[in-house]
């Protein structure tokens, strides 16, 4: 897969390499721990590990920790996890923390001071904001932004004292209100916020911006390419200006590419924690989630996601991936890798009246028929049977060819059985069905050569197992969350069947051997994963694959 890795971003780093403008590609991914990895987040965590490991080079993974207000450890601790697991290894170049550059981040900023190119503003961030201008329009300039040198140095100093209220102040660069670039109309790079921090505990009351603390990072880790997405390509010249105004002993070189967006889910954090906060999913690894525990626990692989952000493409355009190819990604390897295993969903009662009641036999079954090496399974087979409620019917459609009064269905890898006898409760349900075996069948076709068109899948009722099987389907039923319409909310959007809860389930018991997180397909019903919580198992995906023609 790594070896395949081309695309914009390589044809840079080629050029630079050629250039000998470098000599070792080092990458970084700078997660902030305020929410969980997503689908999206996968994409510039591929992007950064893969192009590392194409060029022999390094792979910072940073924790952009530089906002205490909504970072937490349960974070810190679910990102670790989630790279690990897509990389399948631990990032060669090492772990970082933004705030442990808190103290050089601080010197550069005296030093920009001193050196006339930064101040402290007493403006509020409404009044930042007019004075800001327009597209259009060009901003004004503070009127603080001429305080003498030794002035902006001793309320720093007391900024960072903590003589002064939370947002009272700031420090802004000295660069250009008049700029074509609303980024560079001096920014603010520190503010005065009063929060416990995950890590650095109570050490500090101002806080560097990400726009300036972000470069001083890189630069100091040695980052040559500091690849991130489209959103941050206005910022550049601002990434540049504080790598050439401070003292710093690398100068990174950032790129951008588009963002990832898929269809029918939401990717922004903020939305992600509502949907948590507010309890409509059970938490950021409910596998309706994007999040990258939310499919693990699905039973995303970590090769499917990949596989799929490489065909989603990397480009600097962007665009709206349907989430169907996602789905193709999974079912296209777990059809070659998954077990198979019969599971009755909707169970019904089918009893065989000409098989003795004390006798069990078992028939030998494929684990995968596309892969002769995962051997085959024995799966006991009585007289009272579970077949799949769907799988029978009292007024049949036509072309139908599973169980019906009077028809003929094959039992998967058993017998041909024949209903003959409906049950029903005093609510007019049907309870039980009642059949004869053709107890000559099973290992081939019927000796008069009658033809049996349909197989439907069985488990044994004694040694069946019972089980909730949890059905998902998309989080939302908009395809572009990100244009909700006017006067409409994207919670509005909420799928009100993207879960059912499926209980009596009737499993084989050879699942019971099956590990947590082993994926199974279910025949005829779908992929589907073990989850951590015993007895529960969760759909994957399902098996019908309309999406693979139009990848024709």
């Amino acid at each position: 897969m790594l070896e395949n890795v081309n695309n914009f971003l390589t044809e840079i780093i080629d050029e630079d390499l050629a250039a000998g403008l470098t000599e070792r590609i080092h990458t970084r991914f700078p997660p902030e721990p305020n929410g969980y990895l997503h689908i999206g987040s996968a994409k510039a965590i591929f992007i950064n590990w893969s192009i590392a490991k194409k060029y022999g080079g390094l792979f910072n993974l940073r924790y952009d920790d530089t906002n205490p207000v909504k970072e937490d450890t349960e974070y810190v601790d679910s990102i670790w996890e989630d790279i690990k697991w897509l990389t399948g290894e631990e990032p060669n170049g090492g772990v970082y923390y933004g705030s442990d550059y808190f103290e050089t981040c601080y010197e550069c900023a005296v030093q920009l001071i001193r050196d006339g190119k930064a101040f402290v503003c007493d403006l509020t961030q409404e009044e930042m904001r007019a004075y800001r201008g327009t597209l259009k329009a060009p901003g004004k300039e503070s009127p603080y932004r001429d305080r003498s040198v030794e002035e902006n140095l001793r309320l720093f100093e007391e900024m960072r004292a903590g003589k002064y209220p939370d947002g009272s102040k700031t420090l802004r660069a000295k660069i250009d209100m008049a700029s074509r670039n609303m980024n560079l109309r001096d920014p603010a790079i520190y503010r005065i916020v009063r929060a416990h921090h995950h890590r650095q505990g109570d050490a500090w009351c101002i806080y560097p911006l990400y726009d300036f603390a972000h470069p001083i990072q890189d630069a100091i880790e040695g980052i040559t390419h500091s690849m991130c997405s489209i959103e941050f390509e206005n910022h550049r010249p601002l990434y540049e200006w504080v790598v050439d105004n401070c003292p710093l002993p690398h100068h990174p070189k950032q790129r951008e590419f588009a963002r990832l967006n898929v269809t029918n889910t939401v990717m922004s954090k903020r939305y992600l924690r509502e949907l948590v906060e507010t309890g409509r999913v059970e938490g950021w690894d409910d596998p309706r989630m994007p999040t990258l525990s939310a499919l693990r626990r699905r039973g995303y692989t970590p090769s499917a996601i990949l596989d799929f952000v490489q065909r989603a493409g990397i480009a600097k355009a962007n665009s709206l991936v349907d989430i169907k190819l996602l789905e193709h990604c999974i079912r296209e390897e777990l059809n070659k890798t998954a077990l198979r295993r019969m599971a009755v969903l909707e169970p019904i009662k089918l009893t065989i009246t000409n098989y003795p009641e004390d006798k069990q036999e078992s028939f030998e079954i494929a684990n995968n028929p596309q892969d002769e090496a995962t051997g085959t399974r024995m799966v006991p087979f009585t007289r009272e049977l579970y077949i799949e409620k769907s799988d029978f019917a009292e007024v049949p459609p036509p072309k139908f060819q599973r169980l019906k009064p009077d028809g003929e269905v094959r039992l998967m890898g058993a017998y041909i059985v024949k209903c003959n006898e409906i049950v029903k409760d005093e609510n007019g349900e049907v309870v039980e069905l009642r059949c004869t075996a053709d107890l000559e069948t099973g290992n081939g076709m019927p000796a008069d050569g009658r033809k049996v068109r349909g197989t439907i899948h069985w488990v044994s009722a004694p040694t069946a197992i019972d089980a909730e099987v949890y059905l998902y389907e998309n989080l939302f039923t908009l395809e572009n969350t990100a244009d909700v319409p006017e006067g409409t909310n994207y919670l509005d959007f909420l799928n009100p069947d993207s879960l059912k809860k499926l209980s009596g389930c009737k499993l084989e018991p050879s699942v019971a051997e099956v590990e947590t997180g082993a994926h199974m397909q279910f025949v005829r019903m779908g992929y589907f994963v073990k989850d951590r919580e015993p007895g529960r198992f969760n759909r994957v995906v399902t098996l019908k694959d309309s999406f693979a023609k139009t990848l024709k």
